[in-house]
């Protein structure tokens, strides 16, 4: 894989963004098929706020035709913040001493993966520093252990680069998506934050994706850390990256995640180099889902509650709630370790979920397509086809059944019932919504883990 540097800068510096141009990209963008890097580059050039209410329109549209109103929701589980590396804008980086680090046993990691569960999380996505104390072996033990001990049902992996053999072996262990940032795709830039640690190597990340589709892992995740670079070439990059993937193994990326850069203790970076203002951050959102609308648009905890609400609008399909990014921190109580960044969005998941409701979308907690094959080339094509709206939206109204059924012990059950009824009443096909009603009525009657 190799970023075309030249070519992305020529773009950002000459970017079409006349009316005529930007409502023809608008008018492509509606069926579903992605835009590529010149008219990506257009959208990301635009200030006009008209202009730039009518992207975020058609990214809210384009969205809702590929997944419905569904939102899918999930929460990072942190195994160790031991690393190696020298990030400058990460609090685990190895030259901070003045917090503690922890590497979660695996019975702690099946205590943290319990204590989710207690809250209605149906998958997890681990996540764990670079150290090769706690490397691909144990990585694998605690996906293994999850699965075994545990109800969550899918297990993500977000873990330093590997060999394509390593790879081989942690999708063996059942491991569903896997992720690795690039963080930026600017080399000298990626340089000066990486300035030492395996993820100094550049190339070695760049291909990991590669690795991991050669190894078996159809769906992979990627996306750049906004704020360390000019956020236009971070995304074209990304953008590119996707269609590389597509092109060589006929699926997009999976997920797509935008976090922005945040505050770290003891990093040294301080303030983000090229911060992304709410606006900005809107427009990227936007952007992205029209150029790789197959790809889950993933917004974190990083961002302000309101902020999120926004941005259910207009393009974003999955979201992490309750986050703790401090080894153990849903058993632990209070930060006992070090965190890896900060966090704005402090709710728990049903209250994230009571307010995507009142937003008039559709919590989920499906975690359907990973257990039953539909993955990669075949997820790209019937996202991009349109064929995956009435999976999204029957499956998120069978896990919100359940959810309501076993997993919520306080208030909200109004709303959660409502949005069931409003998301059944949203089904056009009969013989769809009759088979939904059945499997409603199992679940009522005990079942559990029902999909399509």
């Amino acid at each position: 894989m190799k970023i075309d540097t030249g070519y992305i800068e020529a773009l950002i510096k000459n970017p079409d963004a006349s009316h005529g141009n930007v409502s023809s990209i608008l008018d492509k963008a509606s069926l579903g098929k992605g835009l590529n890097l010149q008219e990506a580059a257009a959208l990301l050039s635009m200030t006009d706020e008209g202009a730039l209410a009518a992207l975020y329109k058609k990214a809210g549209e384009v969205k809702e035709r590929v997944f419905g109103k569904r939102i899918v929701f999930f929460a990072p589980l942190y195994l160790s913040n031991y690393c190696t590396n020298g990030c400058v804008y990460c609090g685990f980086r190895s030259a901070n001493g003045s917090v503690a680090r922890k590497a979660l046993t695996v019975q702690e990691v099946v205590r943290e993966a319990r204590a989710l569960e207690e809250k209605g999380f149906k998958r997890v996505l681990l996540v764990t520093g670079e150290d090769p104390r706690w490397g691909l072996d144990y990585i694998i033990s605690c996906v293994r252990a999850v699965y075994d001990d545990t109800g969550i049902r899918i297990v993500h992996v977000n873990a330093p680069p590997v060999d394509t053999e390593d790879l081989r072996k942690l999708k063996a262990s059942g491991a569903g998506v896997y992720q690795s940032f690039q963080e930026t795709y600017h080399r000298p830039t990626y340089e000066k934050m990486h300035p030492w640690g395996r993820k100094k190597d550049f190339d070695y990340r760049l291909d990991c994706m590669d690795r991991a589709m050669e190894a078996g892992f159809e769906d992979v995740g990627i996306g750049p850390l906004l704020g360390l670079y000019d956020y236009k070439f971070d995304c074209l990059s990304t953008i590119a990256h996707s269609i590389h993937l597509y092109e060589r193994f006929g699926a997009h990326a999976h997920t797509i995640s935008i976090p922005r850069l945040r505050p770290a203790e003891d990093a040294a970076a301080g303030e983000a180099p090229y911060a992304v203002s709410d606006e900005d951050f809107k427009k990227i959102a936007a952007v992205f889902r029209l150029s790789v609308p197959a790809a889950g648009l993933v917004i974190t905890t990083r961002e302000p509650a309101p902020l999120r609400s926004v941005l259910m609008h207009i393009g974003a399909s999955q979201m992490s709630a309750g986050s703790r990014t401090d080894p153990g921190g849903y058993t632990g109580g209070e930060k006992e370790t070090l965190e890896q960044f900060s966090t704005n969005d402090h709710r728990t998941l049903i209250e994230v979920m009571r307010s995507t409701i009142h937003e008039g979308f559709l919590p989920s907690l499906c975690t359907t397509c990973y257990r039953v094959g539909r993955t990669g080339a075949e997820f790209t094509e019937k996202t991009s086809s349109g064929q995956m709206e009435k999976f999204c939206q029957a499956n998120a109204i069978l896990t919100l059944k359940e959810f309501l059924f076993y997993s919520l012990k306080n208030g909200s059950r109004e709303a959660v019932q409502g949005a069931i009824e409003r998301a059944l009443a949203d089904v056009k096909d009969p013989a769809m919504k009759k088979a939904i009603i059945e499997k409603l009525g199992e679940i009522e009657a005990g079942k559990r883990d029902l999909y399509f």
